[in-house]
């Protein structure tokens, strides 16, 4: 589906070239509201946090969610680990790209991704966001979602639409990311709109909870990153009332499958990867438990190898499941591995199965797909969480990013 036919109602965006990538490729992109949007936001966790995600997390204190008009995103330089003058420029980038808007102070949110550690060139910058707010338009969204990108091999989107109470509601997102990815967040940026009413509260929690079962499910290479963040915009141009009850609970439902598809679209697209993999813990004694065992196969070099090495060796991923701190009783664990329609249970109530493993490695060489099934046996509880192979790629793209 063509994301711009579902772009919310009253948003418009670009994205321009202004020279920050090497490449010459589009490098500044803006989001942009036709009226003031209820917003919500979660950030990276890392100490080392960005000079924008600094600004914006005081600009979500400052506004309490409300007021929103625009976002300008710049790829090929982090603005991290930056200092004061980062800061500065940080709210320089907002500020220009309020008055090239003619938009109220406060209104702007401010996100960058590339190298850490180099100041900003902020003529250059302002530049791009000059251009940038000319070229805004309703069929922007591709512009702007492949300005955001960087090692990234293909843009990220993901729309919906629903109806609620007589009204159609539209939600699309767009997503940066490839490396340096894991909860929480990872290097990845993602901005989601959509044209519902929404209380700023409400947002937040929502989104919250998206977040939690998508970009926080996903991991390339272990790595979180100093610039992760994701904003969430509503501005309301469906009509009616504020969502509540059960069609806010649709709606919830909705902004999860979004940002699920979009961190499927991140992992898919792990630098150097060649397999999507899903990881499915059950029978776990609690929700916890059951992503702390999936997340430790996806961040075990041993498991991703493997997998690259189209080696159905399980031994790797239940030994990453004994380590992980989960509560497993051994004799009760078992284990499947999927590729395309060819699915084998390799160990059952703690014991080695038979299996065909050349017919095994055959569908995994011949499937990008790829799905580990655990199951502890002494719980309800599970979780899914999506990762990558590691290939020869991977070290290429990462040894030679800087220079």
């Amino acid at each position: 589906m063509n994301p711009e036919s579902i772009f919310p109602t009253g948003f418009s965006a670009a994205g321009v070239a202004c020279g920050l990538k090497q490449s010459g490729n589009p490098d500044v992109a803006l989001i942009v509201s036709e009226r003031p949007c209820a917003f919500a936001a979660t950030f990276t966790t890392n100490v080392f946090a960005a000079a924008p995600v600094e600004y914006d997390r005081a600009l979500l204190a400052r506004t309490h969610g409300d007021g929103l008009r625009a976002v300008v995103i710049n790829a090929g330089n982090a603005n991290a680990v930056t200092g004061e003058q980062g800061m500065r420029d940080a709210a320089e980038m907002a500020r220009a790209t309020e008055s090239a808007l003619n938009l109220p102070a406060d209104s702007a949110f401010v996100m960058s991704t590339g190298v850490i550690g180099h100041p900003m060139p902020m003529d250059t910058v302002r530049a791009g966001i000059s251009a940038a707010a000319k070229a805004v338009s309703p069929t922007g969204f591709s512009a702007a979602t492949e300005a955001i990108m960087t090692t990234d091999t293909v843009p990220k989107t993901a729309s919906i639409a629903l109806e609620l109470g007589g009204r159609t509601v539209q939600i699309a997102g767009m997503a940066k990311g490839s490396g340096m990815i894991h909860p929480n967040m990872a290097t990845m940026l993602a901005v989601i709109t959509t044209d519902a009413p929404l209380a700023a509260a409400d947002l937040q929690t929502l989104l919250r909870r998206a977040v939690d079962v998508s970009f926080n499910r996903i991991s390339v290479d272990g790595d979180t990153s100093t610039n992760d963040t994701v904003v969430a915009l509503a501005n309301g141009a469906a009509g009616g009332e504020n969502l509540r009850g059960d069609e806010l609970a649709q709606f919830a439902g909705a902004l999860e499958n979004v940002c699920v598809r979009l961190a499927k679209k991140i992992a898919r697209d792990g630098e150097g990867a060649t397999k999507l993999v899903e990881i499915r813990v059950t029978g776990a004694q609690s929700e916890t438990d059951a992503v702390r065992a999936a997340q430790t196969i996806a961040t075990s070099p041993l498991s991703k190898t493997a997998l690259f090495g189209n080696d159905p060796n399980w031994g790797r991923f239940l030994a990453a499941v004994g380590r992980s701190g989960a509560q497993v009783d051994p004799a009760r664990a078992s284990l499947w591995l999927s590729a395309g329609d060819v699915r084998m249970q390799l160990v059952g109530a703690g014991q080695p199965l038979p299996f065909d493993a050349a017919a095994m490695s055959g569908a995994l060489a011949a499937n990008t797909d790829v799905t580990i099934e655990v199951d502890l046996g002494i719980g309800a509880a599970e979780a899914v969480y999506w990762t990558c192979d590691f290939s020869y790629k991977y070290v290429e793209i990462n040894a030679e990013y800087h220079t």
